[in-house]
């Protein structure tokens, strides 16, 4: 499985127009190309950086869509006021109990290999046990020795109070990949079908 994400760095003021784009133009047009199987979308309201994630059933599906989808990125850029930036990805890793509101997104850099063994086998079954807790992913990119990791939870609240057991965590996979962690950014889920099955 595979994904695409799309890091729009827009205008506070123009987010709910991104959302309202992705909802009526983009999510319909991209559940209609061939091997995509779902779309998220995370929104940080207060500095409008928004994050478009698609799914895919394999490499050549993503690959031979990024031609036909550019004029979709580029007019959700022009929507939004802001520069963007495109990223592949492998998934590594997904568990999903429910769909949540907010989520809070972890990009790592070190040995991937390592980072995925750790999160399948310690992160996880910690995640299950803290309060609030919706689902978590590990998508990693082998070329540049980068892991996003994101985690849902239920409602803000919950996902405040894990913030110090998130800390924990984040730092295990860090240390265990030899890694460094690049940076952390908490959001509101604003659109969930991203439909990847289970990886756990």
């Amino acid at each position: 499985m595979y994904a695409r994400s799309t890091t729009f760095h827009g205008k506070p003021a123009n987010v709910d127009a991104g959302i309202r784009f992705l909802e009526n133009e983009a999510g319909p047009m991209l559940a209609s190309t061939e091997g995509c199987l779902g779309v998220s979308l995370l929104i940080d309201r207060d500095s409008g950086q928004c994050i478009v994630t698609s799914s895919w059933r394999d490499a050549p599906s993503r690959e031979d869509s990024f031609d036909t989808l550019r004029p979709l990125r580029d007019r959700g850029r022009d929507i939004l006021g802001g520069p963007m930036q495109v990223d592949d990805w492998e998934i590594a890793s997904m568990h999903r109990t429910h769909h949540g509101e907010t989520c809070r997104v972890s990009w790592i850099e070190g040995d991937l290999d390592a980072m995925i063994e750790t999160f399948r086998i310690a992160i996880l079954p910690s995640l299950e046990q803290t309060s609030g807790f919706c689902s978590a992913s590990m998508l990693v990119n082998r070329t540049d020795g980068l892991a996003c990791v994101t985690t849902a939870w239920e409602t803000h609240k919950a996902m405040e109070a894990s913030r110090e057991a998130a800390d924990q965590m984040r730092a295990r996979v860090a240390e265990e990949s030899d890694g460094t962690v690049v940076e952390v950014h908490e959001f509101d889920l604003a659109y969930a079908h991203l439909h990847v099955p289970e990886m756990a």
